[in-house]
């Protein structure tokens, strides 16, 4: 657990298409029915990030046919085998808490099952970023931890160690906002994963327009 960045990156190096087939199958009703509110509530050629894109599967490639896409993860696997499914996007092999890019440069940020393995201490300053790169009225949908934990380590998970870090559903909503995002809905989705029911936080959020002056 020393080096809890490295647990993941290595993890999703050696599970990278084991994962991207059982997200297939795994909570794949949650990732389309958030999937479709980004594609209905962006116009076409909006400028997209998603923070974690795996191999880059259906619902990235979706976004990718609509949008001006960005991809961020952490595997080197995951970014080659999304470069090579969607040759179109931009695809990036980083850090999420490391990267830096201008204010205001995307329409919307996007983050499934992608934060919740960044300690919990780095996410306050990740949601901050968020905030900042996302243009006045900018859309964030996230998956977010539903209970709190603060270091969460699996052995074998689809075949490799996985670490995860998250705060409470409660926790989370706050902070959101503590970043500067109005809410639009957070809700707890649950699904049954290898027999048992696990609940996740949704949270779609917008950064407020930017006020403008009043015509005298």
């Amino acid at each position: 657990m020393a080096d809890r960045k490295r647990i993941v990156e290595q993890g999703y190096d050696k599970i990278a298409e084991r994962y991207a087939a059982a997200a297939l199958q795994t909570r794949s009703d949650e990732r389309a029915r958030y999937t479709a509110l980004i594609l209905q509530s962006l116009p076409d050629g909006a400028e997209v990030l998603e923070l974690g894109c795996g191999a880059a599967g259906p619902l990235t490639q979706a976004l990718a046919a609509r949008f001006a896409l960005t991809g961020v993860d952490l595997s080197a696997r995951s970014v080659e085998l999304a470069r090579r499914n969607v040759p179109s996007a931009t695809f990036l092999h980083t850090d999420m808490t490391a990267l830096e890019l201008p204010p205001e440069c995307f329409d919307a940020v996007v983050a499934y099952y992608s934060l919740i393995h960044v300690p919990r201490e780095e996410q306050v300053g990740l949601l901050a970023k968020i905030a900042r790169w996302l243009r006045p009225g900018g859309l964030f949908v996230a998956t977010m931890g539903a209970g709190s934990t603060v270091n969460g380590y699996e052995e074998d998970w689809l075949g490799a160690p996985m670490y995860w870090s998250h705060f409470d559903a409660a926790t989370n909503q706050q902070l959101v906002k503590d970043a500067g995002f109005e809410i639009e809905s957070a809700t707890l989705e649950s699904a049954d994963e290898d027999g048992a029911p696990v609940t996740f936080l949704w949270v779609v959020a917008r950064k407020p327009a930017a006020v403008q002056e009043t015509l005298r």
